[in-house]
């Protein structure tokens, strides 16, 4: 979670964020409450989550393993 609407990482933790999801908020960091975290939770559960793959990727992958799953 980023507060304060900043939208740049400042080269922190560069390789441990790498595919990470990042929930960037205008809120200042001494007014983040309860609210805003659920809002950053329920932001995070509607995401697709893709692994490091485009949405194409994704979608055959899914595809190849229903298949799978059906032989």
């Amino acid at each position: 979670i980023r507060t304060s609407g900043e939208k740049r990482i400042s080269n922190f933790l560069l390789w441990q964020i790498a595919y990470a999801e990042l929930y960037i908020t205008e809120v200042l960091w001494p007014d983040f409450r309860k609210k805003e975290f659920f809002e950053a939770i329920i932001d995070f559960q509607q995401r697709e989550r893709r692994y490091g793959m485009v949405s194409e990727q994704l979608n055959e992958s899914q595809k190849d393993e229903k298949v799978q799953q059906t032989t």
